[in-house]
């Protein structure tokens, strides 16, 4: 149980918190690149900050200040020049750092003033990998985007995937650390929700928990298992600061503000052995909804994660951690806990949080515990990966991870499995 002062503590990141302070010191997934297929402006809320990204007619990506400073028209209606973004209102034009390069009539008005050189909005670093847009809202000198080894793998369907849950960060990434939600969130809910009182999923009987350099591994045993099976052996991660990483995909818990959260999944899926070499030309990205479309407008439990939706809602905008009860399962929980309070007091003392990449020499490729290693990196026929007893609709065509994907990104997924 935590105290009302920590609650706040770990929850809050607008500027000036200090948990905000320390989630701005890792880069963070925002948009995707196959999104400025089609346009060249999406606006974008981060840590309570309304700001605009854009990708300019050189190809460069910018991130501002959602106002123009003239007359605070929204830069999200702007338009994109040679270099830089230009306001509808009055044709102000700014570059990816923020700085004023163009004031009409004022640059013919009093030239020798040089009022546009006194002006400068917020800007924020971005860069692209894996299909994404990532930016970086903490002090300089900005630590590297880190280049996770499944970034690297061949021979695979990527798509990425977007959804704005209404609750905060922090019961989202929370979730990460739970591997017994698994059993009754995903398994026997799904049961029930066709209607079936059983059978239920094997229990758990054994969970262990490690740090490691990029977060924690959680190792789980369930009835009918070994000690052998990779999901004990390995285990899977709950990535530093915000993320699960499964082992075929990750999802980033990026906090919008204090309530409201954009979940963000980079999905793998090995392609059968019959189809290689397979090359994607681009990773599609899309939208899922939370709720459905009809009146009722009830949360979708149809999907692995909108069930984590559901749950990560229904703990309140913000959990209310003074009137809960931990037990031995929560383990992970405390754990994690412990480390953000831990990685507040190094900031304090003019550290680097955990997990920062600084060195060129170390980002490349890193390598994470994969429990599936074999079926993503070496692969498997079509014959086995449809008989595959978790996975095998999954690579029939169904997306069994979240509701709403679109036809066309299904078309293309069954086009690469050759089905």
């Amino acid at each position: 149980m935590l105290d009302d002062a920590k609650n706040r503590l770990l929850t809050q990141v607008g500027a000036g918190t200090p948990m905000g302070g320390l989630l701005r010191r890792y880069w963070m997934p925002i948009a995707a690149v196959s999104e400025f297929d089609e346009k060249s402006i999406k606006p974008v809320r981060i840590f309570g900050e309304n700001l605009t990204l854009y990708k300019d007619l050189s190809g460069t990506y910018g991130l501002v200040d959602r106002h123009c400073p003239h007359r605070r028209a929204d830069l999200a209606y702007g338009f994109v020049e040679q270099c830089g973004l230009r306001c509808n209102y009055h044709g102000w034009l700014f570059d990816q750092d923020g700085r004023c390069t163009e004031q009409p009539y004022e640059d013919v008005a009093a030239p020798q003033a040089r009022f546009k050189d006194k002006i400068r909005i917020t800007s924020y670093p971005v860069q692209t990998r894996a299909g994404l847009i990532w930016a970086y809202l903490g002090p300089e000198p900005a630590p590297l985007v880190p280049d996770w080894e499944p970034f690297s793998w061949k021979n695979g369907f990527v798509e990425i995937v977007f959804a704005e849950v209404p609750c905060n960060w922090f019961q989202c990434q929370e979730n990460s650390i739970d591997p017994l939600h698994f059993e009754w969130m995903h398994m026997n809910w799904s049961v029930r929700l066709k209607d079936q009182v059983g059978p239920y999923s094997p229990r758990h009987l054994r969970i262990e928990f490690e740090e490691f350099d990029y977060g924690f591994v959680y190792r789980r045993l369930r009835e009918g298992m070994s000690e052998s099976d990779p999901m004990w052996t390995t285990g899977r991660v709950c990535l530093w600061p915000n993320t699960l990483f499964t082992g075929d995909h990750f999802e980033w818990r990026v906090p919008i503000d204090d309530e409201n959260t954009l979940s963000v999944t980079w999905a793998f899926t090995r392609v059968p052995k019959e189809r290689e070499p397979y090359v994607q030309g681009k990773i599609p990205a899309w939208h899922g909804p939370v709720r459905e479309s009809h009146e009722s407008g009830g949360w979708i439990s149809s999907h692995i994660m909108n069930q984590d939706f559901v749950a990560w809602v229904g703990q309140g905008v913000v959990a209310d951690r003074t009137k809960e009860h931990l037990g031995s399962s929560d383990r992970g929980i405390i754990l994690q806990r412990q480390r953000f309070l831990n990685d507040l007091e190094a900031i304090a003392r003019g550290e680097d949080p955990k997990a920062v990449i600084r060195d060129p020499a170390i980002n490349r490729n890193i390598q994470l515990p994969v429990a599936e290693r074999r079926l993503l990196v070496d692969g498997l026929t079509r014959a086995e990966l449809l008989a595959h007893p978790i996975l095998g609709h999954h690579y029939a065509g169904d997306y069994v991870f979240q509701a709403g994907r679109p036809q066309e990104v299904a078309t293309a997924f069954k086009e690469a499995m050759g089905n």
